[in-house]
């Protein structure tokens, strides 16, 4: 048992940044109009987050230290600037998509009005942050975004033709009516949203919070490799479910309403009611790691004391840092902008910020300074380097392309 509750940080991070609310939008967005042609973009991210996130996690249980913390000890100041600018600014905006995406959920169920819910969602989220252990917002919030499962139950439920979506899953093709730019596009948003650079920071960091050591580098795997493929499958399940419903009908997502549409058309009230416990439980989560991330990022650059292991009061700067990231979400969310359109931005220059996040823990798992016996084997640095090699392409792809189909329209 205790070794099942300690998948949770693999969970949580699976759920809470593979299947966030990017992913929900955007797998959604891609089914509806792709059906199943963009799957293997999800499996190639499920490859690339597993590969880093393992990484990571090795850094932090023989180091002892979190991983953004030693990429600015590593690479200096300047180098490790760049990084906290970039990764910062990128964790507030998918922060806001996920404060949004919690009040889009409870809008769902409840009907009140969205903005009424966003500074509700986020003063939750800080209570958390301020009063809840790590391993228990972990367990809990981890294993209840696994409702999300209600995704693949649907898509069983409708019963498309399996045989059809495996040619299709096996021979991706640019669907008839759709421009090459736009599948393209939206290749690079999937790919982004897979390999978010708060998910590593998180995990990294997470794992010191769990004060794991080298003895733990099992446990490192089985999170990573239990997690990150679930969340991918995840994925699927969301385009797949949009795709058999609402590809065939013209209907485009563009509110949160539509993606579960196929959910309730399948299972009816009670898979639909078990659903949306599983999106608010996935962004809250995610919410909660991004939240995180901002904290981790600037205190282990600044060398400040960190960490919900400490009271808040022993790290003060810490907890403040995450109070006015989610203050900034919500003065965003208030000015009336459409939580689905940050949703999609943030994704796309996620996808733009990956070079500056994977480089760097590629260079620190080398380093014998840190990593003893324990760096990377020949295996790992042949596919952390054509790794390395997608994300420079995906980031340089990813404005053009943004400009050249209007944001995928």
């Amino acid at each position: 048992m205790k070794k099942l509750l300690g998948v949770a940080l693999g969970i949580l991070t699976a759920i809470g940044g593979f299947v966030d609310i990017g992913d929900l939008v955007t797998n959604a967005v891609v089914g509806a109009r792709f059906g199943f042609s963009l799957v293997w973009v999800v499996a190639v991210g499920v490859i690339g987050i597993c590969l880093f996130a393992e990484m990571s996690g090795r850094v932090a249980a023989v180091s002892g230290r979190a991983t953004f913390e030693i990429i600015r000890e590593r690479l200096g100041p300047r180098a490790g600037g760049a990084n906290l600018v970039a990764s910062f600014a990128i964790n507030l905006l998918t922060l806001t998509a996920e404060i949004g995406g919690i009040a889009l959920a409870l809008h769902l169920a409840s009907s009140v009005e969205p903005r009424l819910w966003m500074p509700v969602a986020a003063l939750a989220v800080w209570l958390v942050l301020w009063r809840v252990k790590f391993s228990i917002m972990e367990n809990v919030v981890g294993l209840m975004g696994l409702l999300l499962i209600g995704f693949a139950v649907a898509l069983f439920l409708l019963g498309p033709d399996w045989s059809q979506v495996a040619r299709e899953i096996t021979q991706p093709a640019v669907p008839e009516g759709e421009h090459p730019a736009a599948y393209w596009y939206y290749a690079v948003a999937l790919f982004g949203a897979a390999m978010t650079p708060y998910e590593v920071f998180f995990f990294s960091s997470g794992a010191v919070e769990e004060k794991w050591t080298a003895k733990s580098l099992g446990q490192n795997r089985l999170n990573v490799f239990t997690g990150f493929p679930l969340g991918g499958l995840l994925s699927v399940a969301i385009a797949g479910c949009a795709a058999v419903v609402l590809l065939p009908h013209g209907i485009e997502v563009s509110t949160l309403s539509q993606i579960v549409l196929p959910v309730a058309q399948a299972g009816g009230t009670l898979l639909l009611a078990v659903v949306i416990v599983g999106i608010v439980a996935a962004t809250f989560g995610a919410a909660l790691e991004t939240a995180l991330s901002s904290g981790y990022t600037l205190a282990q650059y600044l060398g400040w004391s960190w960490g919900k292991f400490r009271r808040p009061a022993q790290a003060a700067r810490f907890h403040v840092t995450m109070m006015i990231a989610l203050l900034l979400a919500v003065a965003i969310l208030m000015t009336s902008v459409d939580p689905v359109a940050v949703t999609e931005f943030s994704v796309v220059f996620s996808a733009v910020a990956l070079p500056l996040t994977y480089i760097p823990i590629l260079v620190v798992a080398n380093d014998p300074d840190y990593m003893g016996a324990r760096v990377n084997g020949r295996v790992a640095n042949t596919l952390g380097s054509v790794y390395l090699g997608i994300v420079l392409v995906a980031a340089l792809a990813a404005i053009p392309l943004m400009i050249a189909t209007g944001a995928g329209s």
